[in-house]
């Protein structure tokens, strides 16, 4: 079962009225946003990452996608599988470090064991306030599509993570990403739909379009890229679609009217239109969209 097989059949089940019927990545209750994300040891990090690394990941991810509905961290809950005390430690401290810049307390939590030698499981629940919590399906034909920041640079941090040279703020983005907590707030109250891009920009922006009802366009030629990614890989169509399908990047990605210009630092990369599905443009004409659009999880 894939993981939308899996949501689909989650569907059937009894849900609060603010889960959203499991179609955003937050839920709403009592005022309050929550949202919750697992990363696994050989699937969301590797087991050479520094743990102090792992720790602030685990919270960024959670806080992108509060980020996305505008809203500010009001604290966390951390369920944690006790891994020996040098890994624990360390893992402690740099959640101690990575809690505290955010300003995101600790409200409780879980600890549990795990048999020796299986990869760790950590998960953590974030929650927010304040949110003017824009939807994933609120586009609209005729919006544009924005994304903060540049793309790309965590699945190359990926790459050099496993042993190839190159930049080290690539690698800082897959080890230390940066939710856009205050782009966040900023747009929320001006945009129709925001999500950010945690699987990979064409797969992300694909989930908003069908959320929505409609057809994406995406010119490829417009993708941000960093300047330290463009000299890691370069920034032809291939280093494009390696850059638009990788994931990590917790950029915020948002509709908005065709006329409306961004307060904060993006980049307008497509157009939603009526319809269905995802076109690609690159030097104006047509480009086959790729068979792996980003990253989905699969038993």
């Amino acid at each position: 079962m894939d993981e939308a097989t899996f949501l689909t059949a989650l569907r059937r089940l009894p849900l609060h009225p603010g889960a959203a019927n499991l179609r955003d990545d937050t839920a709403s209750l009592a005022g309050l946003t929550i949202t919750t994300d697992t990363l696994v040891e050989g699937v969301h990090f590797l087991p050479t990452d520094p743990p102090e690394d792992v720790a602030w990941k685990l919270l960024a991810t959670n806080l992108s996608d509060l980020a996305a509905k505008g809203a500010t961290p009001e604290g966390a809950l951390l369920n944690y599988p006790l891994s020996g005390a040098a890994w624990d430690g360390a893992f402690l401290a740099g959640f101690d470090a990575a809690l505290r810049h955010f300003a995101c307390p600790l409200l409780g939590g879980d600890t549990v064991s795990l048999p020796a030698g299986a990869p760790r499981v950590l998960t953590l629940t974030a929650i927010g306030r304040d949110a003017a919590a824009p939807p994933r399906s609120g586009a609209r034909a005729g919006d544009a599509l924005w994304v903060t920041g540049a793309i790309g640079d965590a699945g190359a941090g990926l790459a050099i993570a496993q042993g190839n040279d190159g930049p080290p703020e690539l690698l800082a983005a897959y080890r230390r990403p940066q939710p856009r907590l205050v782009e966040g707030r900023a747009l929320a109250p001006h945009v129709h739909a925001m999500m950010d891009v945690s699987d990979g920009l064409l797969i992300d922006a694909s989930r908003m379009a069908a959320a929505s009802g409609l057809a994406v366009t995406i010119d490829l030629a417009a993708v941000p890229l960093s300047d330290a990614y463009r000299a890691f890989r370069g920034g032809d169509r291939a280093a494009r679609l390696a850059a638009a399908t990788a994931g990590d990047d917790y950029q915020l990605l948002f509709a908005a009217g065709p006329d409306w210009v961004p307060s904060v630092a993006a980049t307008r990369v497509g157009h939603f239109a009526p319809g269905s599905g995802l076109t690609l443009l690159d030097a104006g004409g047509p480009v086959a969209p790729p068979a792996r659009l980003g990253f989905e999880h699969r038993a």
